[in-house]
């Protein structure tokens, strides 16, 4: 009998009809049953006569399935069990305590991101050595597109193409041409034919960080594009959200980025990201995490489709310290996805240290929102970690790394802003029922000490904590007015826990 985890994929297969054009002329829709839910989910031609339904099971225990649709004359049945989740499977991440996250089985989830817009159509060297980073452990989620990417430092040819057909020859053009005069004039597409292959490499991907535990962030849309992706029709682009939620929503690490800023996409207005938003609501079963990313203005984060906020700084020196302000005005998790990246390109977003990015990420969590990394060096073959993946260079990943370790620790489910001195963020929990823990960052300043004053008969435990050397040392226990000493250097912490014994 067949078998299946919980949250894993199962899939149901079937030769179909070919004739025609069987992205657009025929059908294939699946039901899944078992004690506990019904999901229904649509299924997608994955070229070849192959007709593919997945599905992605909530529940242990005895499933039927039913598929129908006009690419067959045939229904098709059967029966397979779901077993218990295997170790680290915790379900997909959803959005709990208001403005924070955990998986479905209730285990915390702090979002340590990244982003390597296109390293999925890089040849499979580059690809390799990205998952090879990954398998580190500096971050939990990778954003990444799914069509190819025209800009600076990334002006090659995807190895595949999202649809059939022959895009324009650029190999002549210089670099100039390339990044301010884009003509599509001259790609020949077939925008209701697919090119399976290239979907099929970046499911392998989707499946590939899955069994690293760190989420797919989607990247839908997007601007930068030579091809004439960003200016299809209305009636393409349907189909392709369509295909897209087909193929990747039973994929339990799947977060959807309806696009990576949204404003440069001129050719869209609001009414069609709200329509590509019902298309997303009404076609993925399994309610993945939902945000759309800015450029320069943020869209309303109020909208009810939106489950976070994914966001891009506006201000040149003051973004991750408005993360108390955000979570206040849209009531949701505020995730930075873009704050600068580590590096020294010649651009104001890709030339900030490891210290810097580093210090973001503090200032973010200590607010109760996430941070997302990225890293931009100058390459001699122009291979850059957030467009292709590949190598890491920068200092800040292993920080990043000790950061989530520390966030791990927060007792209850996520960390919110604190009262505390004027030059310090202070974070505490965000439960009021888990009082007496609290970390007090000093970013960019230098204290050689700090007092507290604590209630009489209540006990604290000091810890220093070195945010840079990644470093965690025991200063005691107190109580009343204490003195916590520090050395004078940037980035220190001190974390304050109450013991329980306190009266």
């Amino acid at each position: 009998m067949n078998t299946v985890e919980k949250w894993g994929l199962f899939e149901v297969s079937a030769k179909g009809k070919t004739d025609g054009n069987p992205f657009t002329d025929y059908t294939i829709h699946g039901v899944f049953r078992g004690k506990n839910e019904t999901v229904e989910a649509d299924g997608f031609y994955d070229g070849d006569g192959i007709y593919r339904v997945r599905f992605m099971p909530s529940f242990t225990g005895a499933y039927t399935y039913e598929i129908t649709g006009t690419f067959s004359g045939e229904t098709l049945t059967g029966e397979f069990t779901v077993t218990p989740p295997t170790e680290g499977n915790h379900g997909p991440v959803r959005v709990a305590n208001t403005y924070h996250f955990a998986y479905e089985d209730g285990t915390p989830y702090y979002s340590v991101g990244t982003t390597c817009y296109v390293w999925t159509h890089q040849p499979e060297a580059v690809r390799r050595q990205t998952l090879e980073e990954l398998s580190k452990g500096y971050f939990n989620k990778i954003r990444f597109c799914i069509f190819p990417k025209h800009y600076i430092h990334n002006f090659r040819d995807p190895e595949t193409f999202p649809y059939e057909g022959t895009p324009v020859d650029n190999s002549n053009l210089s670099e100039e041409t390339f990044t301010y005069h884009v003509d599509f004039t001259g790609n020949d597409w077939d925008f209701t034919r697919f090119n399976p292959e290239h979907f099929r490499r970046i499911e392998t991907c989707i499946a590939e960080l899955r069994g690293l535990g760190i989420e797919a962030d989607l990247i839908i849309m997007h601007p930068y594009d030579r091809w004439g992706f960003s200016q299809m029709s209305r009636e393409a682009d349907d189909l392709y959200w369509q295909y897209v939620v087909a193929r990747f929503s039973a994929f339990r690490n799947v977060w959807w980025s309806l696009a990576n800023e949204y404003d440069l996409l001129r050719a869209k207005t609001l009414e069609d990201w709200e329509r590509y938003a019902a298309i997303l609501c009404e076609k993925d079963p399994y309610r993945h995490l939902r945000s759309i990313h800015n450029c320069i203005a943020f869209y309303d984060y109020t909208r009810p489709w939106i489950t976070h906020c994914s966001m891009q700084r506006q201000d040149l020196y003051r973004h991750v310290e408005y993360t108390d302000d955000f979570r206040t005005r849209y009531g949701k998790p505020v995730v930075w996805d873009e704050i600068a990246y580590e590096g020294n390109i010649d651009m104001g977003w890709g030339n900030i240290s490891g210290q810097e990015l580093v210090r973001r990420f503090w200032e973010a969590s200590m607010r109760g929102g996430y941070a997302g990394h990225g890293e931009t060096f100058v390459n001699p073959e122009d291979i850059l970690w957030w467009s292709h993946g590949g190598k890491l260079h920068g200092e800040s990943p292993e920080r990043i790394r000790f950061l989530h370790t520390i966030l791990c620790q927060t007792p209850g489910l996520g960390l919110k802003r604190g009262e505390g001195s004027f030059d310090e963020t202070v974070a505490v929990p965000e439960s009021p029922m888990m009082q007496g823990y609290e970390i007090h960052y000093y970013g960019f300043g230098r204290p050689s000490f700090r007092d507290f004053q604590k209630t009489p008969g209540e006990h604290w435990h000091a810890e220093v904590i070195d945010t840079w050397n990644m470093t965690v040392t025991d200063a005691g226990v107190y109580s009343g007015r204490f003195r916590i000493a520090l050395p004078g250097r940037e980035y220190m912490a001190i974390r304050l826990t109450r013991l329980p014994e306190s009266t």
